[in-house]
This record gives structure tokens, sequence and C-alpha cells, in this order.
């Protein structure tokens, strides 16, 4: 609430003069429980949001709202305009996004540099190497016109490499269920 409050308490420019106990009075008039040092503390939260920003400017504590709201025929602001130091920052909308992108980057980087390091998996050797003939003896290589023998190689063939295939599931399955079951066995234990 404080932040669209700061919207009807700031100037045409979206500035104001960040004195906690003045904003508290204008916008929590009635309300008891909002204290002047919770204003101050929301202050502080939009800033490092970044909806708004404080700065200091002869001698007096003041705020502008990075997102003001568009005024047709503004007045004139009473208030200095905050140093321009910082103003390529306004330009940077979800920064808070960007910092974790960032950091997610940097994380997946460290990731592939730590693979990279522990060498390349050597590589897996194709099962149709080790699979038995795809045709007879007289035909290795199979026969377009018919030949029983060459049709139960093939049949042999296929129920050969299904069944290779199906046990490097299974092991795959095993594997990642052995890593599971650790990790389950870690957080079964009581934490009181």
């Amino acid at each position: 609430m404080t932040g669209l409050g700061l919207h009807l308490f700031a100037d045409d420019h979206g500035r104001a003069e960040a004195r906690p106990a003045l904003i508290r009075a204008a916008l929590y008039p009635e309300d008891e429980s909002v204290t002047t040092s919770l204003v101050e503390e929301h202050l502080l939260e939009l800033d490092d949001v970044g909806f708004l920003r404080l700065y200091t400017s002869e001698g007096r504590d003041l705020l502008q709202l990075l997102h003001p709201t568009r005024v047709d025929r503004p007045t004139k602001s009473r208030i200095p305009e905050p140093p321009r130091e910082r103003s390529r920052g306004f330009a940077a909308v979800g920064s808070g996004r960007v910092l974790r992108e960032r950091v997610e980057a940097s994380a997946e980087w460290a990731e592939w540099e730590a693979a990279q390091e522990r060498g390349a998996a050597p590589p897996v050797r194709p099962l149709l190497l080790d699979a038995p003939p795809i045709g007879c003896p007289d035909h290795p290589n199979g026969r377009f016109a018919d030949c029983g023998p060459c049709g139960t190689a093939r049949r042999r063939h296929s129920a050969w490499l299904a069944t290779a295939r199906y046990s490097q599931q299974v092991d795959e399955y095993e594997r990642s269920r052995r890593v599971t079951d650790e990790q389950a066995d870690y957080y079964d234990e009581e934490p009181f």
C-alpha cells in the first residue's frame, strides 16, 4: 500500500521528501498499526526492489519514483532531480531478475567446466556391433527374396536387439533408483 500511496504523495515528476513521519501521516492517518519505522522499512524495501530511488540533495532525504504516473501538464517540481551517476540504473527494469539469471548462468558455466575437467565419457559401443547377423549364413546381409533361414535369423536379430535395449533401460533405472534411495535414506532421518 505504501508504494501505491506514494504515487499520490509525490509531485507530478514522482519526487517527494523521504520523511517517514510525513508519509505515514499522509497515507495512514488513522491506522495506528502503521508506525514511522514501518514506513521507513517500506521505503528501504521499495528502493531495494527498484520501485523508487532514495537520494540526498541539499541535506534533505528525498525519493524519486522510478515509474511515476503520467501527467499531461506537469507543474515545475520544487524538489531537485536525483544525481546523474545512478541514472543508468533506471533503465534496468527487473534488475533482480537479471541478477538471478547471471547467477544461474554462472552456475551452469561452472557445471560445464567441471564436466570438461572430468573428461568426456567414453563412447558407448553400439548394440548393432554385438547383435547376431540379420540374415542366414548364406545371406549374412539379408535378402529381398523369401528365405526361411533368413526370416528366422531376422527375428532372432530383432529379439536380441529388443532384449539388449530393455536391459540397458533397466540398468539406467536401477542406477537412478539407487541414487534416489540414497537420497531418501538421507531425508528419512527425523529432524527433531
